[in-house]
């Protein structure tokens, strides 16, 4: 049996029952390094399996060749389908027919970060990250372009990397041909996690703004506003 767990922002406040259930049962734990230490404060007595940044299909692979004979849960941050293991469990999972996958939703960092910034996603948003790894550049900035068009709200995922210092800059100078540099955004840092940190800005003040990995920024639509601090998004039920 294996199991793809979302496990939140990686607090154990974040984990949905069905979450910590998975784990529970479970008798190896396999996922990325940062996500197993985290992990491991919560539940120190479990067998766990991790490989780094770009060993995804190792991973899987692990995780399904041990689920032949065991449970095991292969944890992801945030939702195991949003960028997360779950599509690739399943798309290796035809070389291991009897192999059973569970998918266990997890609260992706869009949502526990938008909380913590007010509620940014009221209305239609767009998820898009700024990784181009496994993505080529020039359809994340199409589909930047789109999404700022359109006039969703956007939320940003790696958005900047050491090797991808100004993406944040270049996805801000996209939006801001379709936006007012006025535009109400936001971001959160080590979203649930020891040393987070949030603020509410402007999408000018955005553009020049250093974030990293573990940031989620939020791009505000042309009717977002800031109410008593926390950025907000209506849907307009008091137009109705």
């Amino acid at each position: 049996m294996l199991y793809v767990v979302g496990t939140g922002a990686g607090s154990r406040e974040g984990l949905t029952i069905a979450a910590h259930e998975a784990i529970e049962r479970s008798e190896l734990i396999v996922g990325y390094t940062k996500y197993v230490e985290l992990l491991k404060e919560h539940f120190p007595e479990k067998i766990y399996a991790s490989t780094g940044m770009k060993q995804e299909s190792e991973r899987v692979e692990t995780a399904l060749r041990e689920a032949a004979d065991k449970t095991v849960s292969l944890i992801c941050s945030g939702d195991p389908q949003l960028y997360g293991m779950a599509g690739l469990a399943y798309e290796l999972s035809e070389s291991y027919p009897d192999v059973e996958i569970e998918v266990v939703a997890g609260v992706t960092a869009a949502f526990s970060g938008g909380a913590v910034l007010g509620s940014p996603l009221t209305h239609d948003f767009a998820v898009i990250s700024l990784s181009d790894l496994l993505t080529p550049m020039e359809k994340i900035q199409k589909r930047l372009e789109c999404a700022a068009e359109c006039d969703l709200t956007i939320v940003l995922y790696n958005p900047s990397s050491k090797n991808r210092s100004d993406y944040l800059q270049k996805a801000c100078d996209i939006v801001l041909k379709h936006r007012s540099g006025d535009t109400v955004c936001g971001y959160v840092r080590n979203i649930g996690r020891e040393g987070q940190e949030s603020r509410v800005l402007t999408l000018s003040e955005l553009r020049g703004t250093a974030v990293d990995m573990f940031t989620t920024v939020y791009i505000g639509n042309s009717e977002t506003k800031v109410i008593n601090g926390k950025m907000v998004t209506p849907r307009g039920y008091r137009n109705v």
